[in-house]
């Protein structure tokens, strides 16, 4: 089955084509970023995000059909992310998604956004096997996860407060980085001397497996605070604080993986979205696992942040099981828990077009 994946949650377009054939797998995908355009507000602005989904879908969607040296008429499936994301960017992805679909007379199905980070390492020529524990890090979500199988995820513990990503952009703020905020809090920290500060481990020192990273950015302020009060805010302290700040982030969800594998017995973690292509995170739980005898796995770079990738691997898995939407109803949900889920109906179609 052939599915053409759309992903338009928030601020980058993807589109793909997977291919569920043997020997099929990725025919060809494509991503346009908005960060450039975004960059000057210091953040998404949504109303402008869903301009430039408009724009640039519809020439990305051709461009992928070409790479994939296929035309319209061959696609089996369209798969669209429905959520969680901004309402009008999601709409334009459910739109086109749906416009195409009827016109070509094919299926077309929503997926959840986050369900796409969770299983874009099955992209990957070593793609884990079922079952595992998965840590999904993002700009809007942290959250360690059962995974029995498709759509069968059991939440563990997620944060009740700020997100990982949304820490890390925060404290890009305070620092005076430039929009995105991640990637240069971590840039910045390379430079750091990681025996400057120690800064806490949010809910460590307790059981259980959620997270909290409220506390730690404010933490962060207060020791920038004291530097500026005390004029060593330099380049130096700067970098010092952002290897302080990462230090800890990342020591926070290593222990937490590694209780998340001691406690439901499982040797297999999967770790996606945006913040994990963070190196020093990667190196972490590398050596959290070696030591647990226990498989790591993470998604490509690319596809570690939002992409059309894996939004056309979970609509083809879903969609070979005879899901899709009820023609005519778009989906379009910003919030949407990853609990609410379920697995495939391999018996028959779950909603009938």
């Amino acid at each position: 089955m052939r599915v053409l994946g759309i992903e338009t949650s928030c601020d980058e377009t993807g589109v793909a084509v997977y291919d569920t054939a043997p020997g099929g797998g990725l025919l060809a995908d494509a991503l346009y970023s908005q960060v450039a355009m975004h960059a000057e507000y210091g953040g998404v602005v949504p109303e402008l995000a869903s301009r430039d989904h408009t724009r640039k879908l519809l020439p990305l969607v051709e461009q992928v059909l070409a790479d994939a040296d296929m035309a319209r008429g061959e696609l089996d499936g369209i798969a669209y992310t429905a959520g969680p994301g901004l309402v009008g960017a999601l709409m334009v992805g459910a739109a086109t998604a749906h416009g195409m679909a009827r016109a070509l007379n094919i299926p077309v199905l929503g997926v959840h956004h986050m369900e796409g980070h969770l299983l874009a390492p099955m992209l990957e020529d070593e793609a884990p096997a079922f079952p595992f524990v998965a840590l999904l890090v993002s700009g809007g979500h942290t959250q360690l996860v059962a995974v029995k199988g498709l759509g069968e995820y059991r939440l563990l513990g997620e944060s009740v407060d700020d997100a990982a990503g949304e820490a890390f952009d925060k404290t890009a703020k305070m620092l005076r980085l430039p929009y995105p905020g991640g990637p240069h809090v971590a840039k910045l920290a390379k430079q750091g001397d990681p025996g400057r500060f120690r800064f806490p481990r949010p809910m460590t020192d307790r059981p259980g497996l959620d997270f909290s990273f409220s506390g730690l950015k404010t933490h962060t302020l207060t020791a920038i605070r004291k530097l500026d009060d005390a004029g060593e805010l330099t380049s130096r302290g700067r970098a010092d604080i952002a290897r302080a700040f990462e230090d800890a982030v990342v020591d926070t969800m290593v222990i937490k993986c590694r209780r998340a594998l001691d406690d439901t017995g499982l040797k297999r973690l999967v770790v996606a979205g945006g913040v994990s292509a963070n190196v020093r995170l990667r190196e972490g739980l590398d050596q959290a696992c070696a030591k647990r005898r226990a498989g790591v796995f993470y998604p490509r770079g690319r596809f570690c942040t939002d992409n059309g990738a894996m939004i056309a691997y979970v609509g083809a898995r879903r969609l070979e099981t005879g899901e899709r939407d009820v023609t005519g109803q778009m989906q379009a949900t910003p919030r949407w828990p990853l609990e609410q889920l379920s697995a495939p109906d391999y018996a028959g179609t779950k909603a009938e077009s």
